[in-house]
């Protein structure tokens, strides 16, 4: 698979671990910034990732900041992009398996190594189930285009 990453500062510190967690386990990532922990505005990046995975048919991103509100929020602003903010295995497995979620979000503050490590492997593992799921994300699709300028 190939991952998209970026942060905000306060997400900084476990980008490396992150990478070095998809890496070893035979994923492309693209690293789209910061280069530091210096002081930047998550809007920024989160948008620079949706749009990078929006334009990468097949590829996925992965946004942190703080809490992963902020990233995640702005990663959604990019017209075909869901981005799911998740705290814990489970929610990365149903970001995946219910929403197709491109965009995985979390927060450095909130989730520690262990937890990301779980996240990660769930949200990797499970596929999109379709079904009745994929009406709904077609619905979802269809508010995007509603309001797309």
């Amino acid at each position: 698979m190939k991952f998209y990453i970026a942060t905000d500062h306060a997400g900084y510190a476990v980008k490396g671990y992150i990478k070095d967690l998809l890496t070893d386990r035979g994923h492309d990532v693209i690293d789209l910034g910061p280069d530091s922990a210096d002081r930047v505005d998550y809007p920024d990046y989160g948008r620079t990732c949706a749009e990078a995975v929006r334009d990468d048919v097949g590829s996925f991103g992965i946004v942190v900041c703080g809490t992963g509100i902020g990233i995640s929020i702005s990663a959604n602003k990019v017209p075909g992009i869901r981005a799911a903010l998740c705290h814990d295995a489970y929610t990365a497995e149903m970001a995946r398996a219910h929403n197709n979620a491109q965009i995985l979000g979390m927060g450095e503050r909130v989730v520690g190594k262990g937890v990301i490590e779980s996240i990660l492997d769930a949200f990797i593992n499970t596929e999109f189930e379709g079904g009745r799921h994929a009406g709904r994300v077609e619905k979802i699709n269809a508010i995007d285009a509603e309001y797309k300028r």
